[in-house]
């Protein structure tokens, strides 16, 4: 496990972590500037969409851009944010929010690193 990868992101260990947070995958099974989808078993809010950045950051959007719904998971990942591959409006992973002049947000998610294990929080509200 490279270590710059643990100070880059929040860890916390296994037995830190909420009940709240699932297991999704190894960072190793997300492709660099790429993307995988998390599908909800519910279907509620719609699936979500995990990126990682070049040198190995972690985020996590709802897989459905703010304008026309496209998927953020097949966009373009450049620097910390997502090209949408529909109209090309620019995201931040961040915060999930449209660089300007466009507006509006796609919802973030809390996501931590473990040991190379990536987990996704998720609450009842969401």
């Amino acid at each position: 496990m490279n270590e710059a990868i643990d100070r880059e992101v929040r860890v916390a260990t296994p037995a830190a972590l909420p009940s709240r947070f699932i297991r999704v995958c190894h960072i190793d099974d997300i492709p660099r500037l790429g993307s995988r989808v998390v599908q909800r078993p519910d279907a509620r809010g719609g699936n979500i969409a995990v990126f990682r950045t070049i040198d190995d950051r972690v985020f996590a959007l709802r897989d459905r851009c703010p304008h026309k719904g496209g998927p953020l998971s097949q966009g373009i990942v450049f620097g910390s944010r997502v090209a949408c591959p529909l109209h090309n409006w620019t995201i931040e992973l961040e915060s999930g929010c449209a660089i300007a002049p466009d507006q509006g947000c796609s919802q973030s998610f809390v996501v931590r690193l473990d040991g190379g294990i990536v987990y996704l929080a998720l609450t009842d509200a969401d």
